[in-house]
């Protein structure tokens, strides 16, 4: 879908066929391509199912502003899902003029006008810049939002009280992990970062810590158990923990203990329990230890054991029935004795193909287990386990 495309679909005749489209979109795509062309030339035809589709899949991000939504398939899928922008907005004040200075389809200016911001968002593609500005209107948001097609090096950062940035991630090669390769590179962003008196910055969740600048606060947020972003608050928005670990929809919260050392190590006991992963991306695993009296399996890998029944909020809970030297027959055997036809494979500090080993366990029963595959010391091992 082109620019032309896209404002067509904004116009009474756009708003009927996306309206059409919205109806047959599940529907073959041959028959729906046809229905459609017997009212609107092929453009619009083409434009309308696009978006029809897009806004379907964006239900699970966006829920109830999906069907008011418009959508680029790259937007889409680098776009916060709204409960976790809405997190993140809420940190700021309502009445702060922020300035959006990678704003894509705005889902995250959205969260921030609905907050009570005035955002001036920029965004370098002109169909996005599009797209963004008519998201803000659909949702009754437009009187606080502007949106300029230009770059974020045009923006003066020290004239807003707070500047956001959620940096591309995509390059013409795919997405990148690499900060030095967002769009713009971390360092600029740091440098326009530094010109505001607060600054909140999206980065993927796998950033180095050494990355972070001092002063900042780094916050990983966890969604349903999935690892979603971080965010770097810095300046008058950033608080004193340096790390934070956030899970939603719960909102619970974790920041380091300082009376902490690191957490011990110790043999294999009844339970294991997993961390969420923003926990084990926020460098607090210790303090999940602490909270349930625990011990790590090894001491460079974030599985915590416990002899006795122990719960949190921050980790999973196995029951142990079986710690194995890992080896495929000695695991098939174990597993088919036990019945076991339905396994979940977890893995962490092991090198083995997970979905390899599914397909030459063969395995047929009744029964449903765990297994999870890691290292202790320098020797693979396998538990066979239960959720508890």
């Amino acid at each position: 879908m082109d620019l032309d495309a896209f404002r067509e679909l904004l116009t009474p005749r756009g708003q009927e066929a996306l309206e059409a489209a919205a109806e047959i979109v599940g529907d073959d795509p041959v028959a729906a391509v046809t229905r459609l062309r017997k009212s609107y030339d092929a453009a619009l035809t083409s434009a309308a199912l696009t978006q029809a589709g897009l806004r379907r899949r964006a239900a699970g991000k966006f829920g109830s502003d999906a069907p008011l939504m418009y959508f680029t398939p790259h937007g889409l899928e680098q776009a916060t899902r709204r409960e976790v922008a809405d997190h993140r907005a809420r940190r700021f004040t309502a009445g702060s003029r922020v300035a959006d200075v990678c704003c894509g389809i705005g889902g995250d200016l959205i969260a921030l006008a609905r907050a009570g911001c005035v955002v001036e968002a920029v965004e370098a593609d002109p169909l996005t810049a599009a797209i963004a500005r008519a998201n803000a209107d659909a949702l009754g948001l437009g009187e606080r939002v502007s949106v300029r097609t230009a770059t974020a090096a045009t923006v003066e950062a020290a004239s807003f009280d707070v500047l956001f940035a959620d940096p591309a991630r995509r390059s013409a090669r795919g997405r990148t992990f690499d900060p030095m390769s967002y769009s713009p590179p971390w360092p600029e962003v740091l440098e326009m970062a530094g010109r505001a008196p607060a600054a909140c910055l999206k980065v993927a969740p796998g950033i180095p810590h050494e990355l972070v600048p001092g002063g900042a606060e780094a916050e990983w947020v966890s969604y349903r158990g999935e690892v979603k972003e971080a965010v770097i608050w810095c300046g008058a928005l950033a608080g004193t923990a340096g790390r934070r670990a956030t899970m939603l929809p719960s909102g619970a919260t974790l920041t380091p203990d300082p009376a902490l050392g690191p957490a011990g190590h110790g043999p294999v006991g009844r339970y294991v329990h997993e961390p969420d992963g923003a926990a084990i991306r926020a460098h607090l695993v210790a303090e999940v230890a602490a909270a349930i009296g625990g011990r790590l399996l090894d001491p460079r890998i974030a599985y915590i054991t416990t002899d006795t029944p122990a719960r949190t909020p921050w980790a999973s809970r196995y029951e142990v029935h079986e710690v194995l030297p890992f080896s495929l027959k000695r695991l098939r055997a174990a597993l088919r004795e036990r019945g076991v036809g339905e396994v979940t494979l977890k893995k962490r500090g092991s090198a083995v193909d997970v979905e390899r080993l599914r397909k030459d366990l063969r395995l047929s029963g009744g029964h449903s287990a765990v297994v999870i595959l890691t290292r202790i010391g320098e020797k693979p091992f396998a538990l066979i386990c239960t959720p508890f």
